[in-house]
């Protein structure tokens, strides 16, 4: 036998004597008043809560593409120098060295640019020496592309950083 009982107007009813109907039009109750509730504090938070997005994004947008280009081309500069050196040649290890001292200064320059850090004029000055001396070396072994190219990218962050921040 079933545990279910019509009702007059031939609903099912469950046990407690509350209709599959009845049950339905209640779950669908809460749910609008869950939904204007939320849309509720949605419009009240949309009103306390004013915030300025434009400064979420880096103001430097020149010297953050001149670092991170950089950050690049030193990156394949040492892979190059470390292919060398597997092969015996030493010739790239001052080359690799400057340009690992790069990497380092424009990886945390890089952060602090992309933050609008209040530091970015100070360190813009190490960062500037840095990638300058690692030009200089890559120069000197320009027939590589690999070091030409960082040399021409230190140039480009030397260039992003006199027009930006000097």
């Amino acid at each position: 036998m079933s545990k279910q009982a019509q009702t007059p107007d031939n609903q099912l009813e469950a046990p407690g004597g509350i209709s599959r109907r009845d049950m339905l039009l209640g779950m669908g109750a809460v749910a609008t008043m869950a939904y204007a509730g939320s849309a509720v504090a949605a419009e009240s938070n949309e009103h306390v809560h004013v915030h300025d997005h434009s400064k979420h994004a880096t103001q430097l947008t020149d010297l953050m593409d001149a670092v991170n280009a950089c950050n690049d081309k030193g990156r394949r500069c040492i892979s190059h120098c470390m292919v060398s050196f597997t092969e015996g040649d030493m010739e790239l290890a001052e080359c690799a060295s400057k340009a690992q001292e790069m990497l380092s200064v424009c990886g945390g320059f890089a952060y602090l640019v992309a933050s609008n850090s209040s530091y970015i004029k100070d360190y813009a000055q190490v960062c500037e020496k840095v990638c300058s001396d690692c030009a200089k070396e890559c120069r000197k072994h320009d027939k590589h592309i690999e070091c030409d190219a960082c040399a021409k990218a230190c140039d480009d962050v030397v260039d992003a950083i006199k027009l930006s921040v000097g």
